[in-house]
């Protein structure tokens, strides 16, 4: 299948790109590079554009003979959005409606889609399934939430194809340690505790430890990076033509923050300082996915159930590469 990936230079992105192509498919990443590398790009598969160039989409759909869209271009902090929201609705809502309709101008109807557990809110009840009712609180999540409807209104109307998945935390890096997690700002768990453990940062901030869980702090569902790129590969294979799915993408298993720097410091052998705050608005107690329909619709299984397995991949990553991909050769080629 020949594939676009939009944002494929970026974290998830880049994964997905690099599996598509090792299974075969003709595969180019569309990214602006304002968030991804290209060094995490197969070399000669980057076509660098904006998702806003109505043109430049155009013509990489049209050039590349695209027969299927993967899109992960977004972004992705809910901090800024909130402060920002009409840089997330105009990027994550507007650029996808466009994207949308350069698909329909080439006739592809095949569309996967990133969105995220941030759709739900602060769920009723854990594990969260799909039936959870979605009422986001901030304009990231609503944005992506606005993307759904508008799928499902073009499956409808006009035969599209897809699915939304809606990830919980994205963690974990390629197992032999050459591909990994880098954004600027740094808002992950894991690599920010991994950072602290090289020395890069002073200490982890812990923001809140009255919640109502086993130690007080918050407990979520990490979920390997490896293992999102291989449901979007699984819910590629299975679009219907004017039939949409939304799955969730989670272990089914959830990890405290302090859970989460105790099994930091097991696998780095570190001590890792820590700084207790206050609760953060808006952050829920529990977010841990029912992954059930994924598995059953998909044949999806996480392959990294355990939460040190994914640590270890992200530590190989951040002892090789304590730089992130600034430190490394390599690119891919870039289109005007």
């Amino acid at each position: 299948m020949r594939i676009l990936v939009t944002g494929g230079a970026g974290y998830i992105g880049s994964h997905a790109t690099r599996l598509f192509a090792a299974r075969g498919h003709d595969v180019w990443a569309f990214d602006n590079l304002s968030r991804g590398h290209r060094q995490a790009v197969p070399h000669g598969r980057l076509i660098a554009g904006d998702l806003s160039d109505g043109a430049a989409i155009e013509s990489a759909l049209a050039e590349h003979r695209i027969e299927a869209v993967v899109h992960f271009a977004a972004f992705t902090y809910v901090g800024e959005s909130v402060q920002d929201p009409a840089r997330y609705y105009r990027n994550n809502l507007v650029t996808t409606l466009g994207l949308l309709e350069a698909m329909r101008r080439r006739e592809v109807n095949r569309f996967v889609f990133s969105s995220t557990a941030a759709t739900y809110g602060v769920p009723e009840r854990v594990p969260i399934t799909e039936d959870e009712p979605t009422r986001p609180i901030n304009p990231y999540g609503r944005a992506k939430l606005a993307v759904e409807w508008a799928l499902a209104d073009y499956a409808a109307a006009y035969g599209l194809g897809y699915a939304a998945l809606r990830y919980f935390n994205a963690a974990g890096a390629d197992p032999d340690g050459e591909f990994g997690e880098d954004h600027d700002p740094e808002t992950h768990l894991i690599p920010l505790v991994l950072q602290t453990a090289l020395g890069q940062r002073p200490r982890v901030e812990v923001f809140g430890t009255d919640y109502p869980t086993p130690d007080g702090t918050c407990v979520r569902d990490y979920v390997h990076i490896e293992d999102l790129a291989r449901a979007h590969l699984l819910a590629l294979e299975r679009l219907e033509p004017g039939g949409g799915r939304v799955c969730n993408l989670g272990s089914g298993h959830g990890y405290s923050v302090r859970e989460v720097i105790r099994t930091c410091e097991e696998v780095t052998g570190r001590s890792i300082p820590v700084r207790e705050g206050p609760r953060r608005p808006g952050d829920p107690p529990v977010l841990v996915a029912s992954p059930e329909r994924a598995m059953r619709e998909l044949g999806w299984r996480p392959q990294f159930q355990d939460l040190r397995a994914i640590v270890r991949t992200a530590w190989l990553w951040h002892s090789r590469h304590p730089e992130g991909y600034r430190g490394r050769s390599g690119a891919g080629v870039a289109r005007d």
